[in-house]
């Protein structure tokens, strides 16, 4: 029989409610009677005890909010009675150890990837189109109609003519151009193309923030080389984007071809090399294979979004279990949104192995929620209408279901936007909550995975990296079964553990890693971009 109430730790004052409760039920609860005072909707949360005025409310074993009026054990916990509280944090006060998960079963296992100069391991396979500035997201639109279409169905364009001959050339084929789809030719290599709207028009920051950005993208291990298109008087220089790319690897071998417009004058005389030249690459970057890999060789990022009450008790958690799993495999996790890690800082600042990343952290959250401030809003503000409809009604609450997708390891690196992740173990990345940003964010610092929980439902992807998206509760994946690829709503129902749930999900991502499963945001060619400007508009 499904339970009806849970408490997330025992030292919470309140409690989830698993399934709808009914004003005047009596649940019997931790060798009592709970009687329930409203009408109160799964998901919701329900006292535990008689609050005064200015009581903290506790979940997850921390300060989640705090009362605003009287509530009556039994009654319901909603934004009327309840306002935003955390603890306040100055620095570490403790060492947390870490009771390291046995891994024998997953030690001697490995993915199908492919394997970089470097030493890094791609899931993907993919050659990158970009611009450098706005103002060649045109161009960059008119590529990637000359590729997908020459390379997945007829069409009818000069530069795909050109494209199209070049194939017919490869593959043996003369005469009139066949109709067939030929997209056997690049098997083994993907071609993605990504546009924004930065690069000039902000501050200097701005831009250096975004070379560092495209350059983790050309770095990332999914990544076999990148066409680059300049304007050529933008603020992102050619020069900044390629001090960016030696900064993260100095010796990087992956080809990058680079064109500026104004130097090479017209639009016919500067496409036209790209197709040719791009071409040649793709043909050479096709040429290598997967082979087996190391687990240690994944980077997997850890990301939440249309979160509902039960993201903190179902999918994150056991996102929290497969990366312990994964920091004792020698592999690499990043836990990022600041703004959702807000009121767990203390435990996360203690499990920092390094002091100095502890004092990072707290100094890029203050920075954080001082830009917040002064731009007339406040972290307070982060959970969304969908977050309060199902049951995360305040920023605390919200922060302390979504940090338990990393788990309990040591916390390994404190990164700020931008700075690529190199370490194994579990790390710390200074994102928005934003999907999309955060997700680009990411894969821009190396994730070469990531998997994403939702109780509500996203169809957020990445054009590089393989986005798993894990729902929190069953009823979501049978509604939304075309962007969902993981249901964890068996631990809510009570016929799966966390533990079983993160087994199975390390032998899906072990496939997916190994091109055997393609996501459902890949499928439907969920291509999402967007960077993080920090900066106001010149």
């Amino acid at each position: 029989m499904q339970k009806k109430l849970i408490k997330v730790d025992p030292s919470d004052n309140v409690a989830v409610a698993l399934v709808n409760l009914a004003a005047g039920e009596k649940i019997p609860f931790e060798g009592e009677g709970v009687l329930v005072l409203s009408d109160t909707k799964m998901k919701h949360k329900i006292a535990m005890k008689d609050f005064e005025s200015g009581d903290k409310i506790i979940m997850y074993g921390v300060i989640v909010g705090k009362a605003s009026q009287k509530i009556a054990k039994g009654d319901v916990i909603t934004t009327s009675n309840v306002k935003h509280e955390s603890a306040k944090v100055t620095g570490k006060t403790e060492t947390i150890g870490w009771n390291v998960p046995n891994v024998d079963k997953w030690k001697d296992k490995t993915f199908l990837g492919y394997q970089r100069e470097d030493g890094q391991v791609g899931t993907e396979n993919v050659w990158l189109f970009f611009p450098l500035v706005f103002c060649e997201n045109r161009n960059i639109e008119i590529l990637k109609d000359i590729f997908e279409k020459e390379l997945m169905k007829p069409k009818v364009n000069d530069y795909q003519l050109l494209l199209r001959s070049l194939v017919k050339s490869e593959s043996g084929q003369e005469g009139a151009v066949a109709e067939a789809n030929d997209d056997d030719l690049f098997k083994n290599i993907e071609v993605k193309f990504i546009t924004h709207q930065g690069g000039c028009g902000g501050i200097r920051q701005d831009a250096h923030s975004l070379a560092k950005l495209l350059a983790g993208y050309v770095n990332n291990p999914n990544v076999a080389g990148a066409t680059v298109l300049s304007l050529g008087c933008q603020n992102l220089q050619i020069q900044i984007f390629k001090d960016a790319l030696d900064a993260i690897n100095p010796n990087n071998k992956k080809p990058v071809l680079i064109y500026d417009q104004q130097s090479i004058g017209t639009i016919e005389a500067m496409l036209s090399s790209v197709v040719k030249d791009s071409f040649e690459a793709i043909k050479k970057a096709n040429e290598l294979q997967r082979t087996p890999a190391p687990l240690s060789k994944l980077r997997i990022g850890l990301e939440c979004g249309g979160s509902d009450g039960f993201s903190g008790i179902s999918a994150n958690p056991t996102l929290g279990v497969l990366s312990d799993k994964l920091a004792a495999l020698g592999g690499t996790t990043i836990l990022s949104e600041f703004p959702e890690l807000c009121g767990v800082e203390q435990e996360l600042v203690n499990r920092c192995v390094n002091d100095e990343d502890g004092k990072r952290f707290l100094e890029l959250m203050k920075w954080y929620e001082k830009t917040v401030v002064d731009a007339g809003s406040g972290f307070d503000m982060n959970p969304s209408p969908g977050n309060i409809k199902d049951g995360l009604i305040t920023d605390a609450m919200k922060s302390a279901g979504a940090a338990k997708k990393g788990g309990t390891s040591p916390i390994a690196g404190v990164y700020d936007y931008g700075e690529y992740i190199n370490e194994p173990g579990l790390t710390l990345l200074c994102t928005p909550g934003n999907d999309v940003e955060c997700t680009t964010a990411m894969v821009g610092s190396g994730a070469n995975m990531v998997l994403f929980t939702t109780g509500l439902g996203t169809p957020t992807g990445n054009p590089i990296a393989p986005v798993v998206k894990v729902s929190s509760n069953s009823e979501l994946a049978a509604k939304m079964d075309d962007i969902i690829d993981i249901d964890t709503g068996g631990i809510i129902k009570g016929n799966k553990t966390i533990e079983e749930m993160a087994d199975e999900m390390l032998d899906f991502i072990i496939d997916v890693a190994s091109g055997k499963i393609k996501t459902k945001a890949a499928i439907l060619n969920q291509n999402d971009f967007i960077p993080w400007k920090r900066g106001v508009s010149l």
